[in-house]
């Protein structure tokens, strides 16, 4: 009996479980169902959707970036196709062991492995970088035959920037470099539209026309669709729509014309604009020392951006656009102008100069000891009296001055079409008030007027501001706007998309005035203190020399610049136009630490009118006489400017 009640236990106890086992199999395949339905029917479309990307991808087309010409058609930016070797960081272990082992097939050196350091330390977050830049065909062989060993490991090819000139016109074109993490955060404001163009895209510009055009060099992003294998392999191409390049940027500048006038500055430092006064077209565009734009485009090694960045020389530094300089004696004819403009003087109104101006006890010495007699307002531009502009500075007034020399364009921006321009500084009572902090140092002394008349003092402008000026002055009192960029092509229908940069505003002297200053200034090439840098000139053309201070000499020295150090040392100015009759060319330049812009910077503004007026480029023995700043004329017979080679010899 015992027997049978447990036979009965046990068996009642195995229908529970197959009992619990039948529910829990029911329960699971309702969920299965569900799971079913819910795959099948509620998520079909998106899992659908998933199921095809995860055949095929959608790959982003980067287009070629546009090219960047000078006004003649030649060539300043273009692209070539090479091989690269690069890292996914992601998919590598020990990626410096990586690259040793690579080392080992292929030639990396010290300076490759440093650039890469420094690309991943400001690119975290780029999928692959390139260790080695431009490999050979044999190299790609001798890679391939290996790959096996390098995971992560890959050989694209990439189309490279590439700037045929080198050093040449570096700050103008500027260069494209990686995206950084500061501008992929800043690319998360654009629209939409703009950061989907810019999927895959792995440069920007950076400087220069470069990064101000950056719109239209960039061109429009394509797309491919393809089918890959579950290892990530793409197939076939299922479809695609095509990228467009960007568009050809046209500079105004004459590039033969820029080469001319780097090799005339040599190894000194400095910065030269010469433009057109009737449009605002920028002709040249030197700043000195330059750099070589092709360091940046793959991500610059440290020992030489270490070389740049830390040169006494500052080649980094745009002096054209950024540098700013006191004008010295090219101011004179801007204050002589404000004075036949506000009645403080006539042309034929003369003083007697003793060779100094005596203001509050102090002596403010005019650059001829002894003085220049009897000077009225022709012969203060000619023979560059000082003592002239110390009296009509005195009578003016530092905020008369600055009303008047503000309308050319002094101590503001000209709107050129490139980043980074800088205003310069004009001086007022309101500016000092506003640039200090003390109540005596706000306070505008009358002596500190005195030496504004000769372009001296808190004046600072840059050489663009003053061609543009002396542009004004040229084109009789209408102000141009200056720019670089002549026109936009479009690649597709090679329409032009800016064609038109000017802007015309009314003249702001009265003719009468102009005529005054602009025939003291033809007299100054002439007759007067560059006359002879233009002896023998097929044209009439006039100029405005100019020296400008460096360091402050006290009252009783005598400046001497073989006493001096170097960088102490007097800067060299000149500014001029021609031809005088019908000006097509104005000029601003200087030659820092040169001495008297007669010598050092008149010459180098012959062969830039000779050139553009006459075709003419110096012989190799006049080019080493313009760079020692020896003014005499031309040295033998020039050479034809349209025989002169591109890409130049490097």
């Amino acid at each position: 009996m015992t027997e049978f009640r447990n036979i009965q236990a046990d068996l009642t106890r195995f229908r529970l479980r197959i009992l619990t086992v039948t529910a829990l199999m029911l329960i699971l395949f309702l969920v299965l169902a569900i799971r079913l339905v819910y795959l099948q029917v509620l998520r079909h479309d998106d899992l659908s959707e998933q199921a095809e990307n995860n055949r095929t991808s959608i790959v982003p087309v980067v287009p070629n970036r546009g090219l960047i010409l000078d006004r003649n058609g030649i060539v300043l930016a273009t692209n070539y196709s090479a091989y690269t070797l690069e890292i996914t960081p992601s998919k590598v272990i020990d990626v410096e062991q990586t690259i040793e082992d690579l080392a080992q097939v292929l030639d990396i050196t010290s300076r490759d492995k440093r650039r890469y350091k420094k690309l991943r330390d400001e690119t975290k977050g780029i999928e692959s970088l390139p260790i080695r830049t431009r490999l050979t065909d044999e190299e790609v062989a001798r890679f391939a035959a290996q790959r096996y060993r390098f995971p992560g490991v890959e050989i694209k090819a990439r189309l490279f920037r590439q700037y045929p000139g080198g050093e040449l016109g570096s700050h103008l074109i500027g260069y494209i470099g990686r995206i950084n993490q500061t501008e992929k955060k800043s690319q998360e404001d654009w629209p939409d539209e703009e950061q989907a163009n810019y999927r895959g895209t792995e440069y920007i510009g950076k400087l220069g026309v470069e990064q101000s055009f950056e719109a239209q060099l960039h061109g429009l992003t394509g797309v491919e669709q393809v089918e890959t294998s579950a290892g990530g392999r793409a197939m076939r191409k299922l479809a695609s729509k095509p990228s467009t390049p960007g568009n050809t940027v046209v500079l105004s500048i004459d590039i033969k014309l820029q080469k001319m006038v780097e090799d005339m500055f040599g190894d000194r430092r400095g910065a030269m604009v010469a433009l057109n006064p009737k449009t605002g077209e920028v002709l040249a565009f030197v700043s000195k020392p330059t750099f070589d734009p092709n360091l940046f485009v793959e991500g610059i090694d440290a020992d030489s951006w270490k070389s740049l960045n830390e040169s006494i020389d500052k080649p980094l530094l745009n002096r054209a656009l950024r540098g700013t300089y006191p004008p010295g004696s090219t101011y004179k004819p801007f204050m002589a102008l404000a004075a036949l403009e506000t009645g403080k003087r006539t042309p034929s109104q003369s003083i007697s100069d003793p060779g100094f101006f005596m203001f509050g006890g102090h002596r403010f010495r005019d650059d001829k000891e002894g003085g220049h007699g009897s000077v009225n307002m022709y012969r203060s531009i000619v023979q560059s009296c000082d003592t002239y502009y110390y009296t009509l500075a005195n009578d003016m007034g530092v905020d008369l001055i600055h009303d008047q020399l503000q309308r050319f364009g002094f101590g503001e921006l000209t709107g050129i079409d490139i980043h980074g321009e800088v205003r310069g500084l004009l001086p007022s009572t309101n500016w000092k008030r506003r640039a200090y902090k003390r109540p005596e140092q706000q306070k505008w002394y009358a002596g500190e007027t005195i030496s504004l008349g000769i372009g001296q003092g808190y004046n600072h402008f840059t050489m663009l501001q003053l061609a543009s000026a002396v542009g004004t002055l040229a084109n009789q009192g209408i102000k141009m706007k200056p720019h670089l960029v002549k026109e936009v092509v479009d690649i597709i229908t090679h329409a032009p998309v800016i064609t038109d940069h000017m802007e015309v505003g009314p003249a702001i002297a009265k003719p009468a005035n102009l005529a005054v200053i602009l025939d003291a200034m033809v007299g100054v090439n002439l007759e007067g203190t560059s006359a002879t840098a233009f002896k023998g000139a097929a044209y009439t053309s006039g100029g405005k020399t100019g020296t400008a201070q460096v360091i402050q000499i006290k009252a009783n020295e005598k400046y001497e610049a073989s006493k001096i150090n170097e960088r102490f040392r007097d800067h060299a100015l000149f500014t001029a136009f021609a031809p005088a009759e019908d000006p097509k060319i104005v000029l601003a330049m200087v030659v820092e630490n040169a001495g008297f812009g007669a010598q050092s910077a008149a010459p180098m503004a012959r062969r830039v009118f000779d050139f553009w007026l006459q075709g003419q480029y110096p012989n190799d023995e006049d080019m080493a006489a313009v760079k020692l700043g020896k003014a005499g004329a031309p040295i033998g017979k020039p050479r034809l400017a349209a025989e002169m080679p591109w890409p130049p010899v490097r």
